[in-house]
């Protein structure tokens, strides 16, 4: 899980992890030196669950998407056979994590997506009519463009499977912010994996601010053609 700024909602997203069915879970924080103190806070949850949390401090905030790959790349070298990554800000529903992995052993899949537009998956009801339009516009554009074959291309909540991560060679990935999701999928389906989904209710954060800016939202708008033109990104 990357952090900035989420001193409020990190306790809840750990208590909630902790609380799953699922057997040797561990949790990565991956914090960007957050001014509201969610690093310290996080060291303070590791010390309290030393075999169940853990801390990756960065020195300055550079990106979701460099925070994913630190996070990611940590997680491999520790052994991990399933990677998920996951936003902190309670936005991901915790509780789909076992069906997200029962998928993924079962179906072949080199990674699952928790997705918003699969049947029985939803966003926010209190997200706006024009910020679900733009959600929706986004994942069409990048299927069109890249013939992705999901419903849920920018889906920012996923299980892998840590061959899989290691096949895409996540830690050479150069795009940032929110395309990286898309770059992610891009390279798995490339390979011949397989890429799965299952329904998640997206939920809209109710304590900090969101990150998404401009810059991020052209960088995803510029990321498929970049990808589909063979662009170093």
């Amino acid at each position: 899980m990357p952090t900035y700024d989420e001193r409020d909602n990190l306790p809840v997203a750990v208590e909630r992890l902790t609380s799953l069915p699922v057997s040797d879970l561990h949790i990565l924080v991956v914090d960007d030196n957050s001014p509201d103190g969610t690093g310290e806070l996080a060291d303070k949850l590791a010390a309290e669950l030393p075999d169940v949390v853990g801390v990756l401090h960065r020195t300055e905030k550079d990106g979701l998407g460099r925070a994913y790959i630190a996070g990611i790349t940590r997680a491999l070298d520790e052994g991990a056979e399933i990677v998920i990554q996951m936003d902190a800000d309670l936005s991901h529903p915790a509780e789909v994590i076992p069906a997200m992995l029962e998928k993924l052993e079962t179906s072949g899949a080199g990674v699952v997506l928790g997705s918003r537009y699969v049947p029985g998956g939803s966003t926010a009801e209190e997200w706006k009519w024009y910020r679900k339009a733009l959600s929706a516009w986004a994942n069409f554009y990048v299927n069109l463009i890249l013939r992705l074959g999901v419903k849920d291309g920018t889906a920012g909540f996923k299980a892998w499977q840590a061959d899989t991560l290691r096949a895409i060679d996540v830690a050479s990935i150069r795009s940032n912010g929110y395309s990286f999701q898309v770059e992610m999928n891009y390279r798995t389906i490339k390979k011949g994996i397989t890429i799965a989904e299952v329904p998640i209710r997206f939920e809209e954060r109710t304590k900090g601010a969101s990150k998404m800016s401009l810059k991020v939202q052209l960088e995803s708008a510029a990321m498929p053609w970049k990808l589909l033109l063979g662009r170093q990104v």
